[in-house]
């Protein structure tokens, strides 16, 4: 089989253009992150149903309210951009960014063993204390009191909870569930005797159980939280968050988020431990 010049070159040709038409697409999906929430248009957070820091409307699907959310609104607002939350779980949000399905998740600890795996700004979020949610007559007063076989604890998998009670509570019997939801439903049915959490999303719970005592036990744990995003060699991102909620936390409006959540969640906020350390007793 012989190929003339002309079919050659026409060959030849097409393949450079072939190139040249693909060439921007590789950009775009090897652009660091900044650049594709800007070309995307959106600012995909990862959320799920944890109030006070995420929370949907059963009426209309929609995530109307939390932290988070009103963190996700106000970052897509200054980016000029539009707020897509994008369901996911604990345990899956840290794949969920290398993956590129979410570009930030809020509430997510800076612990060494993430941070091997995706970035966190230096700036922290809020801070918080580890709680448990007990039920009426177990006795706790130190994490040694839940320190027992017969203490059955309810937990999120893979959660920074999940890692302290692992290390420090571990002769108790912890459970392990995809996220808070189905760890507070643990506890409201029954196959757990507490759940432990930190303290905000406990608050919620006990709200709508009725029952149980919220107790931060001694000595108290009490540690900043962060956002996680996805690593980039061009740290313009991080960067850019780190800024966005140092200037959140410093102007009040953290705890003022915070504040309007539990308001409108039937809450007294002054009865409730605030998420600024500088406000902490």
């Amino acid at each position: 089989m012989t190929i003339d010049r002309r079919t050659l070159m026409t060959g030849l040709a097409a393949a450079v253009a072939g190139l040249t038409l693909a060439t921007p697409r590789l950009a775009r999906a090897d652009a660091d992150t900044l650049a594709q929430i800007k070309q995307r248009g959106s600012l995909r957070v990862g959320v799920t149903q944890a109030p006070p820091w995420y929370s949907k409307d059963p009426k209309t699907g929609e995530w109307s309210s939390g932290v988070g959310v009103s963190l996700g609104k106000a970052m897509a607002r200054a980016l000029g951009v539009k707020f897509d939350p994008v369901e996911v779980t604990w345990g899956t949000a840290i794949a969920a960014l290398q993956s590129n399905k979410i570009d930030i998740m809020y509430m997510m600890d800076a612990t060494p063993e993430r941070a091997q795996a995706v970035d966190f700004p230096k700036a922290p979020l809020l801070y918080y204390s580890l709680a448990v949610l007990a039920k009426d007559g177990l006795k706790v007063k130190t994490w040694e009191d839940l320190n027992r076989p017969e203490v059955r604890i309810a937990v999120p998998q893979a959660s920074s909870m999940d890692k302290f009670l692992t290390e420090h509570v571990a002769k108790a019997s912890i459970e392990r569930f995809p996220g808070n939801q189905e760890a507070i439903a643990a506890f409201q049915a029954g196959r757990a005797d507490a759940v432990c959490l930190f303290h905000p999303p406990l608050l919620a719970a006990r709200q709508k159980l009725g029952t149980g005592n919220i107790i931060v036990p001694s000595p108290a744990m009490s540690q900043a939280s962060s956002a996680a995003v996805r690593k980039d060699d061009d740290k313009a991102f991080v960067n850019w968050v780190d800024k966005e909620i140092a200037g959140y936390y410093q102007s009040g409006q953290t705890e003022k988020w915070y504040e309007e959540f539990l308001a409108g969640f039937g809450l007294d906020p002054k009865t409730v431990p605030p998420v600024m350390k500088e406000m902490l007793k």
